[in-house]
C-alpha cells in the first residue's frame, strides 16, 4: 500500500518541483530587467553606486497583501561581493507593514543597495528588520529619505501612482523555498554568498546583468 501511494505521489512531487523552477526562472528574468531599467541614466540608481556596493538585492513585483491592510510582500534575490567578483545569488523575501502604494499601482519592483560590508551579516541572516538608517529613492529620481550617510538604499519603480513606503520595520528574510528551487537543497544565504556556492545555470543571466551594471 505504501509503495503504491509513493508511486502515485511521485508525479505530483515532480510537477511541483518543475513549477517552482519555472517560477524562479521567470522571477530571475524579471529581476534582471528591473536591475537594467533602474540603472539606466536618470532612472533611479545613481551611476557608479552599484560599482561601490557590497550587496545588491532585487525584488521584482513587491505587492500589496490583499488580506492585510497596508502590508506588502515580495520575493527576490541577493548577491554580495567576493573580491572582484559577485557571489552566487541567495533568495530573500521582503515584507512591509506600512505600504504606501496608492490606487492605480498594484506592485513595485525594488532594488536594495548596501554600501557597507558591516551590514552584510544582517542582510544574510534569517531575519533582518531594517531600521531608520536606511534611505529610499524611487525610480523617478525623487528621494523619499534623502540621507547621504545611509548604509542601505532602496530604489523602486512602478507603472502606477506611488507614494513610497515607510522603511522602519520593513523586514528582509531568508526564502527557504527559493533557495531550494535554485540549489535543490537547503543552503542558508550566508553559505551561498560567503561559502563559494556555484551560480546555478538558471541564474547566470541575472548575474551577468549584475556584473555589467556594476562595471559602469
Amino acid at each position: 500500500m505504501r509503495t503504491t501511494l509513493c508511486t502515485l505521489l511521485l508525479p505530483f512531487a515532480v510537477a511541483l518541483t518543475a513549477a517552482a523552477a519555472d517560477e524562479t526562472s521567470k522571477r530571475l528574468e524579471r529581476a534582471a530587467n528591473t536591475l537594467t531599467a533602474l540603472t539606466e541614466p536618470g532612472h533611479g540608481i545613481p551611476q557608479g553606486e552599484i560599482a561601490h556596493a557590497d550587496c545588491v538585492a532585487v525584488i521584482p513585483g513587491f505587492k500589496k497583501v490583499a488580506a492585510v491592510v497596508g502590508a506588502g510582500h515580495g520575493r527576490g534575490f541577493i548577491a554580495c561581493r567576493n573580491g572582484s567578483n559577485w557571489s552566487a545569488p541567495g533568495a530573500i523575501t521582503l515584507d512591509s507593514g506600512n505600504l504606501g502604494i496608492e490606487i492605480g499601482a498594484e506592485e513595485i519592483d525594488v532594488v536594495i543597495v548596501s554600501l557597507d560590508p558591516e551590514t552584510r551579516t544582517k542582510l544574510l541572516s534569517d531575519r533582518f528588520v531594517v531600521g531608520s538608517d536606511a534611505s529610499a529613492a524611487w525610480g523617478n529620481g525623487k528621494s523619499a529619505y534623502d540621507d547621504p550617510n545611509s548604509k542601505i538604499r532602496f530604489y523602486g519603480r512602478t507603472k502606477g501612482i506611488f507614494s513610497g513606503f515607510g522603511l522602519d520595520g520593513i523586514t528582509i528574510k531568508r526564502d527557504e523555498s527559493g533557495e531550494k528551487a535554485l540549489y535543490d537543497k537547503k543552503l542558508s544565504n550566508n553559505e551561498i554568498v560567503n561559502g563559494g556556492a556555484q551560480t546555478p545555470t538558471v541564474a547566470r543571466s541575472f548575474m551577468t546583468i549584475l556584473a555589467q551594471v556594476s562595471a559602469r
